[in-house]
């Protein structure tokens, strides 16, 4: 892109100062409608060391009411960001319906850094680019309005400016060693740069090439791109968003009718066995797993009063508390609902050589999200998609990512719902909303047969436990656990 840019004419002085009072009363103006409307504004700003990135964003925010907007500059990630998968952070600091981000370099600088140092090979590179465009896809398609701009200047301009900072000891520190590198291999950094650039353009998040050499005329172009696609996102806000075709490696799963329940017995003697046995084992691969550095992401689904909880307490009895976090996922927050709804499950995370466990998740898009009107149609059909390659960021990062959907059928249900009546230490698990739930047990069993179906997948798998026995069921968890995690420290 950078070989083939033209650069666009600058105006004249009275033109430039006219159109930039105009863009910014645009801009002024659109505060209202963006925040009725709820859209999101994510702008990303790259571009070359000393081209005016930080500058051109303090005059952008002038025309914006301090309270809908974020500027963050993003440096290297620190030591505990490189222990989670490389979006991570950059997924944590999108922003809420209605209000704006801005990000003084980002993700480009990150991948084309790493692509220079010799950190990212070829395949790794693809790999990187690939992960880019799916959180860019995956944001548009969830309403977000993305902005990239790229800020271009010359060698010899950017050599100017460098020179113009360390002349002046107030401002020598913003000169990194990285710019001098950068300016000293400029030719070699541009080639970086504009594969990235092509790697990335893309229909819904297309970059947009700054002429940087005026500071004024670099922000006009800024505020009057962003103008434009503000208005035309409002326009387009209830278009629907095409579905894609799942490409991913799935595996065949049984429909839940099919589960086999009554013989998924164990007598209280082979269950404390077991037991005592797995949880030995657990503990000692959660040492190994540490030392490794080995991820590992688990998913408890399944009917009220099935047993999770009891199935994650036997887990867990086995872990160091120090290397694990259970994640009890109720109804979103306001400042959750306002965001992508996988915002809240990438902020929770584990750490390279941590385990995760999440009583229900990011599952619920497409059950009780899609089954109560929560979300659009086209929102939940386009959720089996979304939530597939989020599992495969994440086995790509290195984690072992379980998926458990815990069955039962609807006599044993009733007779735990009537236990739990009855006992006045059990009274608080029940809830209407937990008999209203099973009155719609035929249609939540259809929409759970469809989300096993669609995304079980060779790297991220689902099973299911059959939990009319409790005892089997912890069990059967255990064993599929430990079984992961020795192939993975294989």
């Amino acid at each position: 892109m950078l070989k083939h840019w033209i650069r666009p004419d600058k105006p004249d002085k009275e033109e430039l100062k006219s159109r930039l009072k105009a863009a910014g009363e645009r801009l002024e103006a659109q505060q209202l409608r963006l925040k009725d409307k709820k859209l999101p504004v994510l702008v990303l700003i790259e571009g070359w060391g000393a081209a005016g990135k930080g500058s051109t964003i303090g005059q952008l925010i002038k025309h914006i009411d301090p309270r809908f907007f974020q500027v963050f500059s993003m440096a290297a990630p620190t030591a505990e960001e490189r222990r989670k998968p490389f979006l991570t952070r950059y997924f944590e600091r999108i922003p809420e319906a209605g209000k704006f981000t801005f990000l003084d370099s980002g993700w480009m600088d990150e991948v084309t850094k790493e692509r220079l140092n010799g950190v990212l090979g070829d395949e790794a590179y693809a790999q990187r680019v690939d992960s880019v465009k799916r959180f860019e896809r995956q944001l548009t398609d969830n309403g977000y309005l993305v902005l990239k701009f790229f800020f271009q200047i010359s060698r010899k301009e950017q050599a100017r400016r460098i020179n113009g900072l360390m002349d002046d000891k107030d401002t020598a520190w913003r000169v990194s060693r990285g710019d001098l590198w950068q300016n000293h291999h400029y030719e070699r950094c541009a080639e970086v740069f504009d594969r990235y650039l092509e790697d990335t353009n893309t229909p819904s998040a297309p970059w947009y090439i700054v002429d940087a050499r005026s500071k004024k005329f670099a922000e006009l172009q800024v505020l009057e791109t962003l103008c434009t696609g503000i208005d035309t996102a409002l326009q387009n806000e209830s278009l629907a968003v095409p579905l894609l075709q799942n490409v991913f490696p799935l595996i065949k799963m049984p429909k839940l009718s099919e589960a086999p329940l009554k013989d998924k017995t164990l007598s209280e003697g082979e269950y404390k066995e077991e037991l005592k046995r797995l949880q030995s084992k657990l503990r000692m691969l959660h040492n190994r797993l540490y030392r490794k550095r080995v991820p590992v992401v688990i998913v408890y689904e399944g009917w009220d009063a099935a047993g999770k909880g009891g199935n994650i307490k036997r887990l867990t009895g086995a872990l160091d508390p120090r290397g694990f976090e259970v994640h009890p996922v109720a109804s979103p927050e306001p400042h959750e609902k306002a965001r992508h709804y996988l915002w809240r499950f990438w902020k929770s995370l584990p750490k390279d050589g941590h385990i995760a466990i999440f009583d229900r998740s990011w599952y619920g898009r497409v059950m009780v999200e899609r089954l109560e009107g929560f979300c659009s149609e086209n929102d939940w059909q386009r959720a089996y998609y979304e939530m597939n390659e989020f599992e495969q960021e994440l086995h790509n990062w290195g984690a072992v990512v379980l998926k458990f959907w815990v069955q039962i059928d609807k006599d044993t249900q009733l007779e735990r719902f009537t236990e739990r009546k009855n006992t006045p230490s059990k009274q608080w698990k029940l809830t209407d909303e937990d008999w209203r739930n099973r009155e719609k047990w035929d249609v939540y069993e259809a929409a759970v047969d469809e989300m096993l179906q669609k995304t079980s997948t060779t790297y991220a798998p689902w099973h299911i436990l059959e939990s009319v026995d409790k005892k089997f069921a912890r069990i059967k968890a255990l064993r599929i656990v430990t079984e992961a995690l020795e192939a993975a420290l294989k």
